[in-house]
């Protein structure tokens, strides 16, 4: 396939493409998770996670899904998962977490899913 016959506008089914139109949704969800990098931010965050929201100006759905803990919920609300990676820390959300909710399964069913698949 030539680079010009690739659309990467093409639906994926069961994936939310990052484009521009996501990055602009997810402005300042992503920002907030990006002032994760420092510790203050991250001590500020924990000690009253609503004015956090607030302060960054988080959306309706973009708090939902941060009060969830809901990764998938944060990349639908326009969430980039390099930024989400940072809020998973504060949680001590691993990747097999995140894993786990982008298949529908508990994490321990991940893991074992990544062993088995191991001995293939």
């Amino acid at each position: 396939m030539e680079l010009a016959e690739f659309d990467h506008h093409a639906d994926i089914p069961g994936t939310t493409i990052f484009d521009g139109r996501m990055a602009m949704k997810g402005y300042a969800l992503n920002k907030m998770c990006y002032s994760f990098n420092a510790a203050e931010a991250r001590a500020e965050y924990l000690r009253d996670p609503e004015a956090y929201f607030d302060k960054f100006g988080l959306n309706d759905e973009q708090k939902a899904a941060c009060r969830a803990k809901n990764v998938l919920a944060m990349i639908a609300a326009g969430g980039n998962i390099y930024y989400l990676a940072k809020f998973a820390g504060i949680y001590k959300l691993s990747v097999q977490d995140v894993g786990a909710q982008q298949t529908g399964v508990t994490t321990e069913e991940f893991k074992q899913k990544l062993l088995d698949a191991g001995k293939k």
